[in-house]
């Protein structure tokens, strides 16, 4: 059986867009427009994935209501947030709420499968020792590229799929600077200079909470960011 995946959309044209094209990918879909329903078929049976709007039916805050119960139901099932919501505080909503990724309804159909599929082999790694070789270890920080994990002082860092792959770039060269653009092509995401800013900061914040001295990532004005080849004792 193929993986299942749950949307959670309540405009019928958009949800049935997503549905067809992830059935043509091998997935098994299940599609629910309003809170209430998604809720009750999770309890019953967990997805393997879910894709959540945030305003669903008469609920403008439906999705992150049903991200938290999901979320307290398992700490494994990746989420998505796909929604025409774009604000900076809904986005920092979506991560402190659980969700693993967080996108906009303009993202193409095949980076939404991208996202998705790299969800999947995510979990899949995770249940495989590290190998050395996919290892990236600098000072206090351990990044392993194959289970897509990362941590600091030995302390687990919760980073999204784009979030982990926008540290992987940086992370991977220490010291030299790495522009916007390159991050964008690192994380295979196409946004504006903006956008890619409000997730370093994310980063940093995600960081800080395990380590309240973490200073590693460095803007380097008018060109981009580089992780610093120095970090306090």
């Amino acid at each position: 059986m193929g993986r299942r995946i749950a949307i959670v959309e309540d405009e019928p044209a958009i949800r049935d867009n997503y549905a067809e094209a992830l059935r043509r990918q091998g997935y098994e879909v299940d599609t629910y427009d309003c809170r209430q329903s998604a809720y009750s078929a999770f309890q019953q049976r967990l997805p393997d994935l879910a894709i959540i709007d945030i305003g669903l039916a008469d609920e403008p805050e439906g999705g992150f209501d049903l991200c938290r119960d999901l979320r307290a139901m398992s700490d494994k099932v990746p989420i998505i947030f796909l929604t025409a919501r774009d604000s900076e505080l809904d986005t920092v909503s979506g991560f402190r709420l659980g969700a693993d990724d967080y996108l906009t309804k303009d993202i193409g159909l095949s980076h939404l499968q991208a996202r998705i599929a790299a969800l999947f082999r995510r979990l899949e790694l995770m249940k495989t020792p590290a190998v050395a070789e996919d290892l990236i270890i600098h000072g206090k920080l351990k990044l392993d590229g194959a289970r897509m994990m990362v941590s600091y002082n030995d302390k687990p860092v919760a980073l999204t799929v784009t979030e982990f792959w926008l540290v992987h770039a940086l992370v991977r060269y220490v010291g030299h600077v790495k522009t916007r653009e390159q991050l964008m092509q690192a994380a295979n995401i196409y946004v504006d200079e903006d956008t890619i800013s409000s997730h370093i900061k994310r980063i940093r914040k995600k960081f800080v909470a395990v380590s309240d001295e973490f200073t590693a990532i460095e803007t380097v004005y008018g060109l981009g960011y580089r992780w610093l080849d120095s970090q306090p004792n």
